[in-house]
């Protein structure tokens, strides 16, 4: 099985570009964030999002699926399509926080792995090279600039109708990465071993194609 690791911070574009190049590649795209967002919502559902014990407590009774639809992931909480829920703002933060968590990390590990296993599969996350992939055939490192992130992210909320500052998308951009980029357990950062691509000046089709030459030159 062929797996590739796409790290990097949050905004930088990843699952964007590593849902299109893994369609393009014909592997399965895992987002990772998706099952940190996944468990931050549990967590607000069950009114434990500021309780670190609550969090892991809660984890003796979640259950966290990746599903496949036509090549689209579908993540599932409790058998429950989740999916359209996870994507807000305090859902994201809320991930970073989760996402803190040692037991966390160790409950969604293995689940990531055992598609590894079984599947060609471009997988993205903060820590996938390091961590949860190391021995990855192709490890890419995939960033761009805070303020090319927050205005990506901004335009994006306002596409949605959302009222937003982009003020504020920068602040929130870069109190994840610091939170990301601090934690005790497996902070974000590049392995030795992952090949730097800065998205900041590419267009989205650009940086797609940019990863996919990647993986084709070095595997």
């Amino acid at each position: 099985m062929i797996n590739v690791a796409i790290d990097g911070p949050a905004g930088a574009g990843k699952s964007t570009v590593a849902k299109a190049a893994a369609k393009e590649l014909s592997y399965i795209y895992v987002d990772t964030g998706a099952l940190y967002r996944t468990i931050a919502l549990n967590a607000v559902r069950n009114g434990v999002a500021d309780d670190e014990q609550g969090i892991i407590d809660m984890l003796s009774s979640t259950e966290v699926e990746l599903g496949y639809e036509n090549g689209v992931q579908k993540v599932y909480l409790n058998g429950e399509e989740v999916s359209a829920f996870i994507r807000t703002p305090e859902i994201s933060m809320g991930a970073s926080k989760v996402s803190a968590i040692p037991k966390v990390r160790e409950f969604l590990l293995e689940l990531q792995r055992e598609i590894a296993r079984k599947n060609n599969v471009i997988m993205d996350g903060r820590d996938i090279a390091t961590v949860v992939l190391p021995d990855a055939d192709v490890k890419i490192f995939l960033f761009a600039s805070p303020e090319c992130r927050a205005k990506r992210r901004y335009d994006e909320l306002i596409e949605k109708g959302e009222s937003v500052m982009y003020e504020d998308v920068l602040a929130d951009v870069n109190q994840r990465d610091y939170q990301d980029s601090h934690r005790e357990i497996a902070p974000l950062k590049p392995s030795e071993d992952s090949i730097m691509l800065d998205t900041s000046e590419l267009s989205l089709e650009e940086s797609i194609q940019a990863v996919v030459n990647c993986v084709k030159e070095n595997i």
